[in-house]
Formats: structure tokens, C-alpha cells, sequence
């Protein structure tokens, strides 16, 4: 307490003397300038890895005109990161550049979106040379891009897991997913995880479950059970016991039969939590007894990112009936999928299924060229070597410094969650805020996750580097010390 205490004293102070202190006069500012070279020679800070890239120019306009057009005609449920918004221009692979060209460590990806690199030139080379030719046409007359892309993502996929439903989102995703899952099984009933996102339309949402993205809407028949978090849930790592409360949902708070089960493997927006050992297993065959399908969601986990395997699930040694993707499946673009089983998808044939943007030429066309990046670059072998390497980092950091309570993940899909006391977990919400402030100064970009906002983020371009990663832990190693 008396640490949490210092510290807010210590940003309170600061704010107001950002906003109390006088104009510098020529004689301060320089005794200023030289006690800064000073402190800075005897304490440096640590500095981004070499890159051989200049950015462009920028001449476009600044920060605080977009901000205040971005507040006059943006909806107000916008948020944004940072307490002075940066205004992002270019990107080159794991690296982003703002108005002025100060360059920063992308360690967060476009919230796990860019998997191949900011603006990689097969991906860039593909989606311009479509452009070229066709735009759009959609799906009532044929084309190959998507049925190319369609055939490579199927035989990524495990089992008999090869039909392809294209969409622009995860959200969307996760939407026909629910569906499919309704109309194969006739029933309703869906279950979930506490902790979970799985977007944010009216039926998503009742999917989701976290307060701070949930409107006060009805959910219409999903039940969210126990989440089996390994460092604060309940049980802790047992698996079977988390089990027992999703049959006990069944038994008790259902008819006996539900139409499906959704979960992430590793929960993105929960605060990188993967959920305990052997758990997906089990829940897939209580599921299933009950009449219902099993969805992975691996809208942030797939295409390599966890290092050990190709997809998520994979990680708990289940094959799912359906497994919806977006984010680093288009490397940016507004790309999403639902890939499912030839039965399961018969049952969609009974009405029109259609998407408009679903699949279009461009979007597939650099669908495909990730798939191939990833593959020709190694991505998942990369993903297992460097995160194991950010991963130790962090642990020892962990063994320096008590306010990191936990350091999680598989490859480079981590969390680093910060508490102000280890044996209560309680939440470090000031002292996260201050060192995501102090990491952008620095020049390191992460996310923040989990209900209370005290996680770190670290899911970097799958090109993220050791000296990356090092320089990464380098700055939250002197943003901690200076707390």
C-alpha cells in the first residue's frame, strides 16, 4: 500500500506542476538542458534497435486537428490510447512512425492484426496487382482468388475441417459460427467463458464477457461459465474442476441440450490468459454428449502466433467442429473466416448465405499471400524462438521487480499482468497506466487488457526480433525502476 501510495503521489505531483509551472525563462531552460544531458549520461535510457528504413515526409495534418474532427464527427464510444492521442502515418514491418518520424516498436500489432509486418512487400505486391484488375464482383460470378485462398486455408486445417466461409471481421465471424452451431444442433443454448471477447455486434456481445464491452441489451440464451484461469481463477490450474461447472450449466440451467460451446484458447482481449491444461478436451466431450458443437475462436491466436503450433486449439490436443479467424489472417485488411465441416455446413444450404464483401478478390488475394509469407518466412518457428526468448526475459524481470504478478503466453501472444501485491492479486490500475504512459515515451507501443486494464499486451508483427524483445524489456525494466 505504502508503494501504490508513492506512486500516486508521485503522478498526482507531476500533473500538477504540468499544469502549474511558469513559462521557462533562456537561463533555466539551459541549466535545465544541462542537468537533463547529465542525468541522461549517468541513467540511459534504452534505445530502439537499428533499422535501415527512413520514412517518409509527412505533410498531412497533425495531431490535434485530427483529434478534434475525429471528436466533432466520430462517434463518442471511440477511445483512444495515451493521454496526447498519437498520430500513427507509416508503418514499416514491426516498426510504426508518427507526424514528426520518431519511429516506435509496434509490440502490439494493430491490436493482433499484422502478423506478417506493416506494409510487407508480398503482401503489398499481391493486394496491388488485384487491385489492378478487379475490385469487386462478389460471389455470384466466379473468381480464383477466392477459391484459391479457400483451398490453402483448408489444408491448414486439421481433420475434416475444409469448408470456407469468407467474412470481413471476427465479430462477423463468431456470428455465423453461433449460427451454423443453432441450425446443426436445433438448439440454443450457447456457453461461454467468463473473461472472454468474441466481439461486439447485438448477438456477440452476449458472447463476450466482460462488463466494460457489454451494452445493458438482452443475450437471448448463452451462460457463461467459470473461467479456467490458471493464475486467478478459482481451481487454479485444474482443469476438471472447471469442467464440473460447465456440466452443472448443462444439468441445471439448460434443458439438458445446448447448441454449442466458443472459447479462445489463449483469451486476447481478457488479458492473454490461456486456459488450464487439458481443459478444451474435456469440455469438448461434455459438449458434444449434450448434442452441441465446439467453436474455437482463433481470431487473435491463429496462423503461428503461439510458436508451439499453426492454430491454438491445437495447444489443448482438440479438433474443433468450427474455428472462426480474422486479424493476422489478412495482415490489416478486413478479412475474416469461419472454416467448418462439410455436414455441418449442408445445414446453411437450406436459405441463402451471402456476403457481399465476403472473399472479394483484393482481400483474398492478400489472404493468400500471408499464408504464403508465413510460411515461406517460417513465421511459426520464429514466433516459438523469440517468444521463448521474450518470455524468459520477462521472468527474470518478474524475479526483480514484485508488482509484475505474472507472466504468461506462448510465443508472441504474452501478458504481463502487474498487481500492487502478490498474494492478493489486487489490481496495479495507476501504476499500469503510469508505465504505459512512460513505455510510449520510450518508444514502445504494447496493449493493455483484462477487466481492470492491468495486463500488458505484448503481440508484436510475427517479425518482432530478439533485440526487439530485449529493447522491449529493456524499457519496461527503466519505466518500473523510475516508478
Amino acid at each position: 500500500m505504502a508503494f501504490r501510495n508513492q506512486i500516486l503521489r508521485k503522478a498526482n505531483s507531476k500533473a500538477l506542476y504540468a499544469f502549474s509551472r511558469p513559462p521557462f525563462s533562456t537561463s533555466f531552460s539551459s541549466i535545465s538542458s544541462v542537468s537533463s544531458a547529465a542525468t541522461d549520461a549517468a541513467d540511459p535510457k534504452p534505445l530502439l534497435p537499428p533499422f535501415d528504413y527512413e520514412p517518409k515526409p509527412y505533410k498531412g495534418p497533425l495531431a490535434d486537428e485530427i483529434f478534434q474532427k475525429r471528436k466533432k464527427f466520430l462517434g463518442p464510444s471511440l477511445f483512444h490510447y495515451y493521454q496526447k492521442p498519437l498520430n500513427i502515418v507509416e508503418g514499416k514491418m514491426q516498426y510504426l512512425f508518427d507526424e514528426n518520424g520518431r519511429r516506435y516498436l509496434d509490440a502490439f500489432a494493430g491490436i493482433v492484426t499484422v502478423s506478417c509486418g506493416h506494409c510487407h512487400p508480398d503482401v503489398l505486391a499481391a493486394v496491388n496487382e488485384q487491385n489492378k484488375l478487379l475490385q469487386h464482383a462478389t460471389t455470384i460470378y466466379l473468381h480464383h482468388a477466392i477459391a484459391d485462398f479457400a483451398e490453402a486455408l483448408a489444408e491448414k486445417m486439421p481433420g475434416n475441417l475444409k469448408v470456407v466461409y469468407f467474412v470481413n471481421s471476427g465479430t462477423e465471424a463468431n456470428e455465423l459460427a453461433m449460427l451454423m452451431a443453432r441450425l446443426y444442433s436445433g438448439n440454443l443454448g450457447m456457453i461461454a467463458l467468463r473473461n472472454a471477447y468474441h466481439g461486439g455486434s447485438s448477438n456477440t456481445i452476449g458472447l463476450t464477457a466482460l462488463n466494460t464491452w457489454k451494452y445493458p441489451i438482452p443475450q437471448g440464451e448463452i451462460h457463461h461459465v467459470v473461467n479456467p484461469d490458471p493464475y486467478r481463477g478459482v481451481f487454479g490450474p485444474d482443469a476438471s474442476s472447471y469442467v464440473k461447472d460447465v456440466q452443472d450449466h448443462i444439468d441445471y440451467g439448460t434443458s439438458g441440450r445446448v447448441a454449442g460451446f466458443i472459447a479462445e484458447t489463449i483469451q486476447g482481449v481478457g488479458g492473454a490468459v490461456e486456459l488450464a491444461p487439458g481443459y478444451l478436451k474435456l469440455v469438448y466431450d461434455i459438449v458434444r454428449n449434450a448434442g452441441g458443437v465446439c467453436i474455437a475462436d482463433e481470431v487473435q491466436t491463429g496462423f503461428g502466433r503461439t510458436g508451439s503450433h499453426y492454430w491454438g486449439f491445437e495447444t489443448q490436443g482438440v479438433i474443433p467442429d468450427i474455428v472462426t479467424m480474422a486479424k493476422g489472417i489478412g495482415n490489416g485488411l478486413p478479412l475474416g473466416a469461419v472454416v467448418t465441416t462439410p455436414e455441418i455446413a449442408s445445414t446453411m444450404a437450406q436459405k441463402i448465405q451471402f456476403n457481399t464483401f465476403g472473399g472479394n478478390p483484393v482481400c483474398s488475394a492478400g489472404g493468400l499471400a500471408v499464408l504464403r509469407v508465413i510460411d515461406k518466412e517460417r513465421r511459426q518457428a520464429h514466433c516459438a524462438d523469440v517468444g521463448s526468448h521474450l518470455l524468459e526475459r520477462l521472468r527474470a524481470l518478474q524475479e526483480k521487480y514484485e508488482i509484475i504478478g505474472d507472466v504468461r503466453g506462448r510465443g508472441l501472444m504474452v501478458g504481463v499482468e502487474l498487481v500492487t501485491d502478490r498474494k492478493g492479486k489486487n489490481p496495479a490500475k495507476t501504476e499500469t497506466a503510469v508505465l504505459f504512459e512512460k513505455l510510449r515515451e520510450l518508444g514502445v507501443l504494447v496493449g493493455k487488457g483484462g477487466l481492470h486494464g492491468n495486463v500488458f499486451r505484448i503481440k508484436p508483427p510475427m517479425c518482432f526480433t530478439k533485440n526487439d524483445a530485449d529493447f522491449l524489456v529493456d524499457a519496461l525494466d527503466y519505466a518500473i525502476s523510475k516508478l
